[in-house]
């Protein structure tokens, strides 16, 4: 390559960073393995403290009505605020599954009213006379 162009090149490159305004952040560790059978691993982790891994596998292979690809994974970094971020998850037949201290938990379920859970305890003490003929 002639040194004009490699120059110019980087003069760019340089110019590019400064008008995004961010700071070019180092990639401290990297590694990647993809196997024959489709299995495989990848991890980074960078100057400025975001790291990820993940592993997947295809579950039950050559089964066509039970293959399932599952992957695992996690991710870090430090929030806007500070707090440190860790995210753990698991994606397979039954979806994206994720973790996490800083994700949102639901609202507790009200309690079962004591009527319902007295029937319930006497329908599970009595199966004998469960009428499962479907008529009232």
């Amino acid at each position: 390559m002639h040194p004009l162009v490699l120059f110019f090149g980087l003069i760019t490159i340089a110019q590019a960073a400064q008008l995004t305004g961010r700071e070019q952040v180092p990639i401290v560790s990297q590694d990647a393995e993809v196997n024959y059978d489709g299995s495989y691993r990848t991890s980074y982790e960078t100057g400025n403290g975001i790291a990820a891994q993940e592993q997947g596998r295809l579950k039950n292979s050559g089964n066509k009505d039970a293959e399932a690809e599952e992957v695992q994974g996690s991710f870090q970094y430090t929030a806007p605020d500070g707090s440190p971020i860790l995210l753990q998850y698991i994606a397979d037949e039954n979806g994206f599954q994720p973790s996490g201290s800083h994700l949102p938990v639901g609202p507790t379920p009200p309690p079962i009213p004591e009527a319902i859970l007295r029937s319930l305890e006497w329908n599970a003490a009595h199966p004998e006379q469960d009428d499962s003929s479907g008529k009232f």
